[in-house]
């Protein structure tokens, strides 16, 4: 299958209590995708479900797990998470659809 490919980092910045990191190095690794992330993270932007972070974070979570889950679909950890991620999308998309065409007007 033919794949978009991204580099991902992940920086700690901070504890939950707001202290400075003690990690020395980031995580990162290279991963691929069939989507455009980028594209998605338009249209989850334009959607205006949530602001402009945790739309990023939200879309390449989201497409990050999902690919995973395409790519292991057969996999025990997926199977009774399926149906309920296959009516999510569905219906993500179809409210991303009507927003964008509430916008246009």
């Amino acid at each position: 299958m033919k794949q978009h490919q991204y580099h991902v980092t992940v920086q700690h910045l901070a504890d939950a209590k707001g202290n400075p990191s003690t990690y020395d190095e980031n995580i990162e690794f290279n991963v691929g995708n069939h989507d455009d992330i980028f594209k998605i993270v338009e249209r989850l932007t334009a959607a205006e479900f949530f602001d402009e972070e945790t739309t990023k974070a939200f879309a390449i979570g989201l497409k990050l797990f999902l690919e995973v889950m395409l790519m292991h679909r057969d996999h025990i950890l997926f199977k009774d998470l399926e149906p309920a991620i296959l009516q999510f999308m569905k219906n993500m998309k179809q409210q991303v659809k009507q927003r964008a065409e509430l916008n246009a007007r």
